[in-house]
Order: C-alpha cells, then structure tokens, then sequence
C-alpha cells in the first residue's frame, strides 16, 4: 500500500475513486479472520510429514476445522485428542482452511486410558460430535455436558448413565428432544411404558396398546436412544459412527 501511494503521488492524473477503490480493495484483502475460544480437541489426522488437520469442538463457536502446523512432527507439546485449551483459528476468506493456534492445558482422555469402557464413551463422544454437529454454530450447553461428562466418568459409579444422560442432551440440541413426563396422547403421568419414535414423547400402555410394535419400549436406554441417532444419521445422509456402533 506505501508504494501505491507513493506512486500516486507521482501521478496527480489518477482518478481519486480508483484511488479510494485500490486502497479498500488493499484493506479488505489483508484483513484476517480470527476466531478465538477454548475448546476440546475431538479429532487429528495426517494432512502431511509435519502437519495435521484438527477438530475442536469450541464453546463459543461450535466445531472448528482447521490446519494445526507441526502437530505431526512436535516432540513436546504434542497435540492429543482429549486435550483442553486455548484455541485461536485464523484465515483470510470464511470459504478457506484455517490455520490454528493451540495452547492446551490439561488432558481429559488421560484418566481414562487404562479402562475400556470409559474409553469407548470418550471415543463415541468425540464421534458424534464429529459426524452430526455442523461447523461453526455454538453448542454452549452441548460442550458444557461434555467436559462435565469426561471429567467426572473416571469416578462415577454409573458411566453408561451419565453417557446415556450426555446422549440424551445431544439429541435435544439436535432438535430431538425427548420427553418422558407425561403421556402424548392422554396426558397422563404414570403406567408411561413406550417412547413415541416420530415425537420423542412418551405414551402410556392404554394409549401405545394399538401401536405397540411400533413404539420404543421404556425405560430409555442407550439402543433407544441409538435409534434416534441412526434416524438422525439417515436424515443427514452419513453413516452412524463406528465408535457408537459398539455399544
């Protein structure tokens, strides 16, 4: 921009709006976007010898998708998934791959690597979030939940439980709510022994006695709720996650 101006002084003929044009065609064209948050890093996979492409799953801006420079190749501070920290995400057009800058500062996955099952929830978790939550639009509540589940799994005396409740939330969010307080046809609040797929609302056995092999039987648990995803899957045209398959 300095030897543009310069140059135009030189030539005092130029027109003043091309002037103006170049200048904020100039600014416009070196201004950087730049998302800055804290977040769990969900996913990284090889982009090259030194370099990885990253998933981090923000608080404020949602999943974020971008290149974390040297995460292949560092011999300390190495990136894992399961970390938590501080994100900055940095690129020139909305439509580009950014760039990130990661400062992790604590390992959630790392208290539950000797135990299987704890384990196969982090790793369902991260799956979901990959496969069904879109880019770049906040889950606040969602990634509450979530560090809120992996920090608490390693002492819980109910894992599944706490993973089911965690399932349970990522369905609401994703416009799925369920509801088992009182039943969708009559309203009423006890005998509630089925779980409508179309409304996610639960029925009584006078109301579900005609349907009943159409409906979710209750109580909830994790195959009803993998129901759920799977329609969910279908809808959006991907493949329920291996991790998830598994349970």
């Amino acid at each position: 921009m300095k030897k543009y101006i310069e140059d135009s002084s030189q030539n005092k003929n130029r027109p003043i709006g091309r002037f103006l044009f170049t200048n904020i065609y100039l600014f416009v064209y070196n201004k950087i976007m730049q998302i800055e948050s804290v977040g769990i890093l969900i996913s990284i996979q090889p982009f090259s010898e030194r370099d990885a492409i990253a998933r981090i799953f923000t608080r404020d801006n949602g999943v974020l998708v971008g290149l974390m420079r040297g995460a292949i190749a560092a011999q300390k501070n190495k990136p894992l998934v399961g970390q938590v920290g501080s994100v900055s995400w940095n690129a020139r057009l909305d439509s580009q791959l950014g760039v990130f800058h990661w400062e992790s500062e604590k390992n959630l996955a790392a208290p539950l690597m000797m135990n299987n099952d704890l384990l196969k929830i982090m790793n369902s978790v991260f799956a979901l979030i990959y496969t069904l939550i879109p880019e770049r639009e906040s889950y606040e509540r969602l990634y509450e939940r979530t560090i809120d589940l992996l920090q608490n799994i390693a002492v819980s005396q109910s894992p599944f439980d706490n993973y089911l409740n965690w399932e349970i939330d990522l369905l609401r969010d994703l416009g799925y709510a369920l509801d088992l307080t009182k039943c969708s046809g009559c309203s009423k609040t006890s005998d509630l022994i089925y779980l409508s797929p179309k409304t996610g609302r639960a029925v009584c056995a006078d109301c579900g006695e005609p349907y009943r092999d159409k409906l979710y039987k209750l109580p909830l648990n994790l195959a009803v709720t993998k129901r759920f995803i799977t329609g969910i899957c279908d809808v959006q045209n991907v493949d329920v996650p291996v991790a998830r398959k598994i349970f």
